[in-house]
């Protein structure tokens, strides 16, 4: 029998591994940059031409490499950061597997310059494909540069599932956002397509979020502090009033790593319960110090999955820690001690008449036994008609058997014709009733307006159409970096929905106008951007259908309003006017009937 297993070679082998470590032109930009943190580097540069797919560099002042270090460095498990298994359960650094820079040169073009401080001359590799092509000897600054280009040049499929511009540009910025937002005591700058987009310098923990994520949230902070024998929580959360429709600023760090925990985010949320909507996010960015012997970070090659050994006494804690920050910060109660003196003045006034108490006044002539006697001022009562009369409030019916209910045995489109507009009725300020030929027809109010709304934005979107409604004060809004990213992609379309925004600095943009009856813009704003989120990656994404949805779900007239006959009527021809009255856009039915044979049943 021939022998059918082989050894892979090298190259080969380092470009499967790749795939699991460098998913994406963003992916390289995290492991560069935490080598560059590792490194010890106070001023870090990262440089990104078209969303990483030409270049990606990453520039340090760090410790450098000496000729073989630079070298080494390449090889796949190649690290300095652990030497034995124990040290997993140690590791206070970034990184640890020696997996990233062999990743990245198993699939790019790689250029490395790197210089020791204590050396004159440094050393400048050159890669590509795994492939070493040239190591020489050259001048460069002290610290280490490397570049990466034409990512995935290799490996033309991997490159082809790569998303647009916009797409991986919010991978990398998230990303950047991630490891700057907890490493503030670094200076960072990065540039895109030559442009400026950040320049960090370093600060306090507050001071850097506020310079990622801009002014306003200075005031929108709340401190966390919780020092334990286990764990150590700083870090800052949102007030409840600033809470958003959208994900993506919530930022967990294990010891200044950026980790993903639902377990944990739970706890945050459930500390903000019945402060903010039950449709919203709570704003935070959480650092959590705990001895390295705790926790296993070594569960998956991207480094953002983490096991505690006692998940149950750090969630208490930290549920804990945000409970007394929201409660000592946000919610005690203040007394405003500088009164107005012409309030004080107006109370201490005494009034100028009198102030009797009320009177009853009694007949004591009154005989309930006797009739057409004046009755007391002191009450007013009404007629009761006599008692030998009460035979004509029965007049109208005299024969119960004549009562009988005309009905058409036949169903067609006009069994939902209702009788008058008189007859709709709203129940619990949710549902519509009227009487059709069938039966009953039941309505879900909010169902329904958000269908005729759906339909209306989609033609609009479709025809380029657009209605909007100038602001009399223009709104400033601001927005998370990577929110503000999606509505400059999505700009073109909400000009055609009647948005007219107009940029502001980096994160902030001025609303001149909304669509008609667009009483908050922020909300609305949120939820498309939310929306988009959730179903850009899907294959069967529509984004005017997104669109539409997302503009129907928030504009509907909700569960509560009181609507009427007339509104309750125009609801019911606007609906069936559509093409699809039966389902709601987000798949629910929208109304039901209930037939004669049900009603007689339900009173058996």
């Amino acid at each position: 029998m021939l022998n059918t297993i082989k050894l892979l070679p090298d190259s080969v082998a380092n470009q499967i591994a790749a795939g699991e470590v460098i998913q994406r032109p963003a992916s390289a930009v995290k492991e560069l940059l935490e080598n560059a943190v590792d490194a010890g580097g106070t001023v870090l540069h990262l440089i990104v031409k078209e969303a990483g797919k030409t270049l990606i560099q990453v520039i340090d002042n760090g410790s450098g490499l000496s000729v073989v270090d630079a070298r080494m460095s390449f090889e796949r498990h190649a690290t300095s950061k652990i030497t034995k298994a124990d040290d997993l359960f140690a590791i206070r650094t970034m990184g640890f597997r020696g997996e990233a820079l062999a990743s990245v040169a198993a699939i790019a073009q790689v250029e490395m310059k790197t210089r020791p401080h204590d050396d004159e001359v440094g050393t400048c590799l050159k890669i590509e494909g795994s492939k070493l092509i040239e190591q020489n000897p050259c001048q460069c600054q002290s610290g280490t540069s490397i570049s990466v280009r034409n990512l995935f040049f290799n490996v033309p499929a991997r490159r082809n599932f790569l998303k647009g511009v916009n797409v991986e540009n919010r991978h990398i910025l998230e990303e950047f956002i991630r490891i700057a937002v907890i490493q503030f005591d670094i200076g960072f700058s990065y540039f895109n397509n030559d442009k400026l987009v950040y320049k960090l310098s370093p600060g306090s923990f507050k001071s850097r979020i506020v310079g990622l994520f801009g002014q306003p949230y200075n005031e929108r902070l709340l401190p966390v502090e919780q020092k334990t024998e286990l764990v150590t929580i700083t870090g800052f959360i949102g007030k409840p009033e600033f809470s958003k429709k959208t994900r993506g600023e919530q930022y967990f760090f294990v010891n200044k790593r950026y980790i993903k925990h639902p377990y944990l985010h739970h706890a945050v949320s459930n500390a903000y319960t019945e402060l903010i909507p039950s449709d919203a996010y709570p704003t935070y960015f959480i650092n959590i110090e705990i001895d390295p012997g705790e926790i296993d970070i070594n569960i998956h090659p991207t480094k953002t999955e983490i096991n505690f050994k006692d998940a149950r006494l750090v969630y208490a804690i930290l549920h804990a820690a945000i409970k007394q920050s929201i409660g000592k910060h946000a919610l005690t109660p203040t007394i405003d001690f500088n009164v107005d003196p012409s309030i004080e003045a107006a109370f201490s006034q005494r009034p100028s008449t009198s102030l009797n108490q009320p009177e009853v006044r009694v007949n004591p002539d009154y005989n309930p036994f006797k009739s057409n006697q004046e009755i007391s001022r002191g009450f007013k009562t009404h007629d009761r008609p006599a008692q030998s009369e009460w035979e004509a409030l029965f007049e109208t019916i005299k024969n119960p058997a004549e009562i009988q209910p005309e009905h058409d045995k036949t169903e067609s489109i006009n069994d939902l014709v209702p009788e008058s507009d008189a007859g709709f009725l709203q129940v619990r300020q949710t549902y519509l009733v009227c009487n059709v030929r069938t039966g009953l027809l039941l309505i879900h109010q909010q169902r329904a307006h958000e269908r005729i709304l759906y339909e209306f934005f989609v033609n609009q979107l479709q025809n380029h159409q657009h209605i909007s409604q100038q602001q009399l004060f223009p709104e400033h809004l601001h927005f998370s970096p990577e929110d503000a990213n999606i509505l400059r992609q999505l700009d073109a379309e909400l000009k055609n929905l009647g948005f007219i925004l107009e940029p502001l600095g980096a994160n902030t943009f001025v609303v001149n106008g909304t669509p008609p009856n667009v009483n908050e813009p922020l909300s609305l704003l949120e939820r498309i951007v939310e929306n988009h989120k959730k179903e850009a990656s899907s294959l069967n994404y529509d984004q005017n259908a997104m669109l539409a949805k997302s503009m129907a779900m928030n504009m509907a007239v909700k569960a509560g309003f009181k609507l009427s006959i007339k509104e309750m009527s125009e609801l019911f021809n606007n609906l069936f006017s559509c093409q699809v009255p039966s389902v709601s856009p987000s798949g629910k039915k929208i109304f039901c009937i209930i037939s004669s044979e049900e009603l007689e049943g339900f009173l058996k």
